[in-house]
């Protein structure tokens, strides 16, 4: 599974302060697309978290200046109060109940974005070579290299992002299990990492088609379903992704697999690759809503766009007798952003007809979470392996 990623900015931005009776400003930098905030104060040690957190829900950001430990229990203290924890003097209103699981999930959705701007108010400075002038800052240059590539300026960022990307180089370092190859794959920045064994079990476990010499895996991610085929037999593999962090990334994975180019080749494409084959696996993201962050992309698809885009180009990248194998949640059908009918009325239109389907229930902590605003739809999910051919 894909992440795209918002382009950069063609001008690059800045953020403007004053300090010590100067204005002053430096290069802005945000993952997540955030404008740079208008109003800025300085904060360091002495900053109270309870004046912090007005001031962040205000849209004031806080540019630090005291020590860098200091500043990640700041905000931590942050969280607490977004999370309506340890908050004096008051009680939190009571929260609204949702009348539909689809008002629920916009609820959610609303109160995590709320809650990434206000986190996002407490900022960082860097230095040239992406170091921190802070007492006690961390050397983060390994893990803003492989997250930003190259970049000598100085500039400000938030500290939850940075925290993002120290969080995203301990997961590529030490990288996911998956029983399925029986080794590891390595998550690169803004990549997602297939932390959900289920899907890609099941792809390891589906029948194969009689003809094997040729696969198609689109939205290469990881490159972890890519290696699933690769090591199942079928003799090459064509995958595509249109970001250029995930095709580095499964590039990488697969060359500590030992599986080259001339097993699986990597293509930037949107979709499909020219041509036809016998497999084409999809594993597009599964809930058809606006991704606020880099890394939501992998798990929200506007409008349906790659879903849609796969079943209407599948028929024509199918050789005869071929099978193309969508793997999907049904989480959005108990949201009630997408019902089953609609999806079984685009795999009519496209051609395609159904010839196998596979389920399973997904183990992860959000199923038997019961205090997950929207728990009764995680535990109602469950994971398909469709296997559609041309009619």
């Amino acid at each position: 599974m894909s992440v795209q990623i918002p382009a950069a900015a063609a001008v690059p931005l800045h953020i403007h302060w004053e300090e010590n009776g100067e204005q002053r400003s430096a290069r802005w930098r945000s993952e997540a697309g955030m404008p740079p905030p208008k109003r800025v104060v300085i904060a360091d040690d002495r900053t109270n978290a309870d004046i912090a957190y007005r001031m962040a829900c205000e849209g004031t950001a806080l540019l630090w200046r005291g020590d860098f430990q200091n500043a990640r229990q700041l905000l931590q203290a942050l969280a607490r109060r977004a999370d309506h924890k340890g908050r004096t003097g008051k009680k939190a209103k009571p929260a609204k109940v949702p009348a539909t699981p689809t008002e629920a999930f916009h609820l959610h959705r609303q109160a995590q974005s709320q809650r990434a701007r206000t986190l996002a108010m407490l900022l960082i400075p860097f230095d040239e070579g992406y170091t921190i002038p802070l007492r006690r800052a961390p050397d983060v240059a390994l893990a803003c290299n492989e997250a930003y590539g190259r970049f000598e300026e100085p500039f400000i960022a938030s500290m939850r992002e940075l925290l993002g990307l120290i969080g995203a180089h301990e997961w590529r370092r030490t990288g996911v299990e998956i029983p399925a190859l029986g080794a590891r794959i390595h998550p690169h920045y803004g990549v997602f990492s297939p932390v959900r064994g289920e899907y890609v079990q099941m792809v390891a476990d589906a029948p194969l088609p009689a003809d094997t010499s040729l696969a198609f895996d689109i939205g290469v991610g990881t490159g972890v379903l890519s290696a699933v085929l690769a090591r199942r037999g079928v003799a090459r593999v064509i995958a595509t992704d249109q970001d250029q962090r995930a095709l580095s990334c499964a590039r990488e994975n697969l060359a500590l697999l030992d599986l080259d180019d001339g097993q699986v080749e990597l293509r930037v494409a949107d979709l499909f690759p020219e041509g036809r084959a016998p497999l084409v696996v999809c594993n597009p993201p599964w809930v058809p809503a606006r991704p606020s962050s880099p890394i939501e992309y992998a798990v929200y698809d506007p409008d349906s766009r790659m879903l849609r885009g796969f079943l209407n180009g599948l028929a024509a990248h199918l050789t005869p007798g071929g099978e193309g194998w969508l793997i999907l949640s049904d989480l959005a059908e108990h949201l009630g952003l997408r019902p089953r009918e609609q999806l079984l009325e685009w795999i009519a239109a496209a051609g395609l007809q159904v010839v196998g389907k596979t389920d399973v229930r997904p183990i992860h902590p959000r199923a038997s979470d019961t205090t997950d605003p929207l728990h009764a739809a995680r535990a109602a999910e469950v994971t398909s392996l469709w296997r559609l051919a041309a009619k």
